[in-house]
């Protein structure tokens, strides 16, 4: 009868503990074969040996302690508790694990804010997917420069009156330079027209879930319209790295010239040794200094918005300084990949009596260096397995705790099918069950 079965191990000691469940047949619940107990009952667990179990208790088993974040997304830790975090003088906040997603820190994340420049990471990615992408332009295609371009105000990239610029330049005049008139050149050539372009931007925004976001403009001008959140920033952010390698290069370029003027990249983390590569920077009155910058050090990258800082200077210091915290105090491990053979599971009616367990996708999760040893990971799942089954069919789950942290949850598959028995074998191992629980 398929009962539910855990299986915890300390990834650190490489010691593990068969939990073998007692249960207690209340009033009211029927015993049958090949059914699993009613989940209103929640079955104490016993540690001793088989045959000397502990006497059954009717008991509720107390349930784990949430975070304030609660239970994470599967392959995908919640932010660590207060006591382990950092304060910070920015206005918003949020720094996450790159390869798994875990939120390090948290702080009005999901708030709607001025982006600043920071925006333009969403123009430049809507021209890179619907324009680069599809081949409705080239790197090395020309387009016109509009009054409306050559006027518009605050950082410039300085094209010329009338002149045509390469797509490439462009790009790297706004990646770079942050150049507002580039943009404009850029929307008009491409979309139109600034607001069609606009209207793009919106679109990809929704296709990639950036539910806290609206623009209004492609340079990140202020308008009551035009707002992000620091969570939408770092997804965004993830999605250029991911996306489009061959042209994330350009965020890390110091410098770049056009017109016959050389000017710096805005990103201060790209002039200290921190292990920086992107992305973009921001400033107006109600944005304050704004940064979403990307680093990455002995394989693990960071990806950290800062918000409505005071000063330059503060931004260069608290970008750093929170860069600093979240790879000193975090580090990504890696627990299982798909095929490693976690288990050997029990079969229900199977032509085979166990089957091997795995992980769908690859385990690895980010957590407090200093709380690593106090990590365990458990199985969970319906046991014995009923056949058939299929090669990756999701049977159960792997749940990683660590003290401080919100579950992290990871899909368990068969490795292998599993044919189920005959009608021959499925009575003779019915009847064997019966007769074994009388």
């Amino acid at each position: 009868m398929p009962t539910k079965s855990s299986r915890t191990s300390s990834i650190m000691t490489q010691t593990s503990t068969i939990f073998r469940p007692c249960f207690l047949l209340g009033a009211g619940v029927t015993r049958f074969a090949g059914a699993v107990l009613a989940a209103a009952i929640i079955l104490p667990l016993c540690t001793g040996p088989a045959g000397a179990a502990n006497p059954p208790q009717k008991a509720t088993a107390p349930a784990p302690k949430k975070s304030a974040a609660g239970k994470a997304p599967a392959g995908q830790a919640a932010a660590p508790d207060s006591g382990q975090g950092i304060a910070t003088e920015a206005r918003n906040a949020y720094v996450v694990d790159y390869r798994t997603g875990a939120v390090l820190l948290d702080k009005n994340g999901t708030e709607r804010m001025a982006p600043a420049s920071m925006s333009k990471m969403m123009f430049y990615y809507t021209v890179f997917d619907d324009f680069l992408k599809t081949g409705k332009a080239t790197m090395d295609d020309t387009l016109p420069v509009s009054e409306k371009a050559w006027r518009t105000q605050g950082s410039k990239m300085f094209v010329p009156l009338g002149g045509r610029v390469r797509i490439e330049d462009l790009l790297r005049g706004i990646i770079v330079q942050s150049g507002n008139d580039a943009c404009i050149v850029l929307a008009e050539g491409l979309a139109g027209s600034e607001q069609a372009m606009v209207d793009l931007m919106n679109k990809k925004a929704q296709e990639l879930g950036l539910a806290g976001s609206h623009f209004a403009n492609v340079t990140g001008l202020p308008d009551p319209e035009h707002y992000m959140t620091a969570k939408d920033l770092t997804i965004l952010a993830k999605h250029i790295i991911d996306d489009f390698p061959e042209y994330y290069k350009f965020e890390s370029e110091k410098d770049f010239t056009y017109n016959g003027i050389k000017q710096g990249n805005r990103n201060p983390l790209l002039y200290q040794n921190v292990g920086a590569d992107g992305l973009k920077t921001g400033h107006t009155d109600e944005a304050g200094y704004c940064l979403t910058g990307s680093a990455i050090r002995e394989g693990q990258r960071i990806i950290m918005v800062l918000a409505g800082l005071p000063t330059m200077k503060s931004r260069i210091t608290e970008s750093e300084r929170v860069l600093d915290w979240a790879f000193r105090e975090f580090g990504a491990f890696p627990l299982f990949k798909p095929g490693d053979t976690i288990d050997q599971a029990d079969v229900w009616l199977g032509a085979q009596a166990k089957v091997p367990l795995t992980v769908a996708t690859e385990a690895t999760v980010t957590i407090p260096r200093r709380s690593r040893k106090d990590m365990k990971v458990t199985e969970v799942y319906d046991g014995p397995i009923k056949a058939p089954i299929a090669q990756g069919q999701q049977v159960g789950k792997l749940v990683v705790t660590v003290p401080g942290m919100a579950p992290t949850e990871f899909p368990l598959v068969a490795a292998a099918p599993v044919d189920r028995l005959g009608r021959i074998g499925r009575v003779g191992a019915a009847l064997g069950a019966l007769v074994f629980k009388r």
